[in-house]
Protein backbone atom coordinates (compact mmCIF):
# COMPACT_ATOMS: atom_id res chain seq x y z
CA UNK A 1 0.00 0.00 0.00
CA UNK A 2 1.56 3.31 -1.00
CA UNK A 3 1.99 6.03 2.02
CA UNK A 4 -0.60 8.69 2.08
CA UNK A 5 -0.42 11.75 0.20
CA UNK A 6 -0.52 14.78 2.90
CA UNK A 7 -3.40 17.46 2.24
CA UNK A 8 -0.74 19.97 1.79
CA UNK A 9 0.66 18.00 -1.46
CA UNK A 10 -2.34 18.18 -3.15
CA UNK A 11 -3.00 20.55 -6.30
CA UNK A 12 -5.24 23.30 -4.97
CA UNK A 13 -7.27 23.80 -8.56
CA UNK A 14 -9.26 21.04 -8.21
CA UNK A 15 -7.24 18.91 -11.18
CA UNK A 16 -6.41 16.03 -8.51
CA UNK A 17 -8.18 13.22 -9.22
CA UNK A 18 -10.06 10.92 -6.73
CA UNK A 19 -8.45 7.65 -6.39
CA UNK A 20 -10.93 5.98 -4.47
CA UNK A 21 -14.27 6.56 -5.25
CA UNK A 22 -15.40 4.46 -8.28
CA UNK A 23 -12.41 2.19 -7.80
CA UNK A 24 -11.88 -0.96 -5.22
CA UNK A 25 -10.12 0.34 -2.41
CA UNK A 26 -8.71 -1.59 0.51
CA UNK A 27 -9.69 -0.83 4.05
CA UNK A 28 -6.71 1.59 5.26
CA UNK A 29 -5.11 -0.50 8.14
CA UNK A 30 -4.73 2.80 10.70
CA UNK A 31 -5.74 6.24 10.51
CA UNK A 32 -2.42 7.17 9.30
CA UNK A 33 -2.76 4.91 5.92
CA UNK A 34 -5.81 6.32 5.08
CA UNK A 35 -6.26 9.00 2.30
CA UNK A 36 -8.59 11.46 2.92
CA UNK A 37 -9.35 13.15 -0.64
CA UNK A 38 -11.52 16.42 -0.70
CA UNK A 39 -13.25 17.89 -4.08
CA UNK A 40 -14.07 21.42 -5.22
CA UNK A 41 -17.05 22.51 -2.89
CA UNK A 42 -20.20 23.84 -4.71
CA UNK A 43 -21.56 26.86 -4.63
CA UNK A 44 -18.66 28.40 -2.64
CA UNK A 45 -20.20 31.83 -2.29
CA UNK A 46 -22.87 30.91 0.07
CA UNK A 47 -22.79 29.35 3.30
CA UNK A 48 -24.28 26.06 3.96
CA UNK A 49 -23.44 23.30 6.82
CA UNK A 50 -22.47 19.80 5.69
CA UNK A 51 -22.94 16.49 8.33
CA UNK A 52 -21.79 13.39 8.70
CA UNK A 53 -23.85 10.95 10.81
CA UNK A 54 -21.53 7.60 11.90
CA UNK A 55 -23.75 6.00 14.37
CA UNK A 56 -21.79 2.97 14.74
CA UNK A 57 -18.09 4.46 14.99
CA UNK A 58 -15.37 1.93 16.82
CA UNK A 59 -12.44 2.18 17.90
CA UNK A 60 -10.01 0.14 20.46
CA UNK A 61 -9.11 0.85 23.97
CA UNK A 62 -5.29 1.49 23.91
CA UNK A 63 -4.77 -0.23 27.08
CA UNK A 64 -7.09 -3.13 27.22
CA UNK A 65 -7.61 -3.52 23.08
CA UNK A 66 -11.28 -3.79 23.81
CA UNK A 67 -13.80 -2.06 21.52
CA UNK A 68 -15.06 1.07 22.20
CA UNK A 69 -18.28 1.63 20.33
CA UNK A 70 -19.53 5.88 19.37
CA UNK A 71 -22.35 8.04 17.44
CA UNK A 72 -19.72 10.47 15.73
CA UNK A 73 -21.73 14.14 13.88
CA UNK A 74 -19.10 16.19 12.03
CA UNK A 75 -20.54 19.74 10.82
CA UNK A 76 -18.89 21.67 8.59
CA UNK A 77 -19.22 24.71 6.59
CA UNK A 78 -17.12 24.51 3.20
CA UNK A 79 -14.70 27.21 2.00
CA UNK A 80 -13.44 25.54 -1.15
CA UNK A 81 -13.10 22.37 -0.62
CA UNK A 82 -15.40 19.58 0.76
CA UNK A 83 -14.46 15.92 1.91
CA UNK A 84 -14.98 13.21 -0.76
CA UNK A 85 -17.51 10.62 1.28
CA UNK A 86 -16.07 7.12 0.50
CA UNK A 87 -12.60 8.61 1.19
CA UNK A 88 -14.33 9.76 4.43
CA UNK A 89 -16.16 6.23 5.42
CA UNK A 90 -12.75 4.40 5.17
CA UNK A 91 -11.14 7.52 7.21
CA UNK A 92 -13.38 6.71 10.00
CA UNK A 93 -13.32 2.55 10.09
CA UNK A 94 -10.08 2.98 9.80
CA UNK A 95 -10.28 3.67 12.98
CA UNK A 96 -11.82 -0.47 13.73
CA UNK A 97 -8.32 -1.81 14.87
CA UNK A 98 -6.71 1.56 16.28
CA UNK A 99 -5.83 1.89 19.38
CA UNK A 100 -6.57 5.42 21.24
CA UNK A 101 -8.57 7.12 23.92
CA UNK A 102 -11.72 8.52 23.18
CA UNK A 103 -10.86 12.04 23.27
CA UNK A 104 -7.74 10.88 20.91
CA UNK A 105 -9.89 9.32 18.57
CA UNK A 106 -12.19 12.04 18.44
CA UNK A 107 -9.90 15.47 17.96
CA UNK A 108 -7.56 13.06 15.38
CA UNK A 109 -10.74 13.06 13.24
CA UNK A 110 -11.61 16.61 13.74
CA UNK A 111 -8.16 18.05 13.21
CA UNK A 112 -7.33 16.05 10.38
CA UNK A 113 -10.30 16.91 8.35
CA UNK A 114 -9.53 20.76 9.22
CA UNK A 115 -6.30 20.38 7.72
CA UNK A 116 -7.81 19.09 4.42
CA UNK A 117 -10.51 21.18 4.02
CA UNK A 118 -9.72 24.55 5.53
CA UNK A 119 -13.28 25.00 6.13
CA UNK A 120 -15.33 27.79 7.35
CA UNK A 121 -16.56 26.42 10.66
CA UNK A 122 -16.06 22.59 11.75
CA UNK A 123 -17.46 20.80 14.75
CA UNK A 124 -17.34 17.32 15.85
CA UNK A 125 -19.76 15.63 18.71
CA UNK A 126 -18.37 12.01 19.63
CA UNK A 127 -20.71 10.31 22.00
CA UNK A 128 -19.03 7.52 23.38
CA UNK A 129 -21.02 4.63 24.72
CA UNK A 130 -20.13 3.64 28.02
CA UNK A 131 -17.63 1.22 29.11
CA UNK A 132 -17.17 1.13 33.22
CA UNK A 133 -20.46 2.44 33.30
CA UNK A 134 -19.77 6.18 32.28
CA UNK A 135 -20.37 7.48 28.99
CA UNK A 136 -17.50 9.76 27.43
CA UNK A 137 -18.44 12.88 25.01
CA UNK A 138 -16.12 14.90 23.27
CA UNK A 139 -17.13 18.34 21.72
CA UNK A 140 -14.94 20.72 19.63
CA UNK A 141 -15.32 23.20 17.11
CA UNK A 142 -13.50 25.33 15.62
CA UNK A 143 -14.70 28.77 16.60
CA UNK A 144 -18.17 30.53 16.18
CA UNK A 145 -19.92 29.96 13.52
CA UNK A 146 -21.11 32.43 10.87
CA UNK A 147 -23.65 35.35 12.00
CA UNK A 148 -27.02 34.11 10.00
CA UNK A 149 -26.17 30.55 9.25
CA UNK A 150 -28.50 27.74 10.38
CA UNK A 151 -26.66 25.51 12.26
CA UNK A 152 -29.31 22.34 13.67
CA UNK A 153 -28.41 20.80 16.64
CA UNK A 154 -27.11 17.55 16.76
CA UNK A 155 -30.36 15.66 18.76
CA UNK A 156 -28.28 12.58 20.35
CA UNK A 157 -29.86 11.82 23.57
CA UNK A 158 -28.02 11.91 26.45
CA UNK A 159 -26.99 7.99 27.51
CA UNK A 160 -29.90 6.37 27.91
CA UNK A 161 -29.12 3.66 26.03
CA UNK A 162 -28.13 6.15 23.16
CA UNK A 163 -30.83 5.42 20.50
Amino acid sequence: MSSPTPPAARPDDGSQALTQLGHTTAQPTSPENAVLERVPAPDADRRYVVRFTAPEFTSLCPVTGQPDFAHIIIDYIPRDWIVESKSLKLFLTSFRNHGAFHEKCSMQIATTLVDLLDPVWLRIGAYWYPRGGMPIDIFWQTGTPPEGTWIPAQDVPGYRGRG
